[in-house]
């Protein structure tokens, strides 16, 4: 992989080639936690990354339509090759591009307490970590909930 991947907003199509990879990238099933109605209505704030036309990373989050001042990040894949390449930290930095734009001051996203390299990951973006919520979603399901305060530029 010599070129630098390409980031571009992700379309309803990317769908069938995220879920194609991410039980491998994970090393576990976890296609049922992405299901297509985000990328049939979050595309617009989502986005993939590719190398030579291979997708090598994705970024699943949206502008919350409930809470004003908030966006989400549901979800987040870097092909295990590209890990610690700087992919992960650049598609985060864009998605905060799009929140400031939609005018959102704050980033929220959850993980397991056992997805100790995401926390690790989102430690060093700078979120606050608070956690693990017990039965946050459902009895006996907790998560590490992380929150990020967008300074202004």
């Amino acid at each position: 992989m010599s070129e630098s991947p390409r980031l571009r907003a992700a379309d309803p199509g990317d769908y069938d080639r995220i879920v194609a990879v991410v039980d491998d990238w994970w090393g576990r099933p976890i296609r049922s936690i992405l299901p297509r109605l985000f990328l049939d209505h979050f595309h617009r704030t989502s986005m993939v990354a590719e190398e030579g036309g291979e997708l090598v990373g994705f970024l699943v989050g949206f502008l919350s339509p409930s809470v004003a001042d908030a966006a989400y990040i549901h979800f987040v894949g870097v092909d295990p090759r590209l890990r610690g390449s700087g992919l992960g930290r650049l598609l985060y930095q864009r998605f905060f591009e799009l929140a400031r734009a939609g005018h959102r001051t704050s980033i929220r996203a959850i993980t397991s307490p056992q997805n100790h390299g995401s926390i690790a990951f989102h430690t060093a973006m700078g979120f606050t970590v608070v956690g693990p919520v017990p039965d946050y979603d459902g009895p006996e399901v907790d998560r590490i909930v992380f929150q990020l305060q967008l300074e202004s530029q």
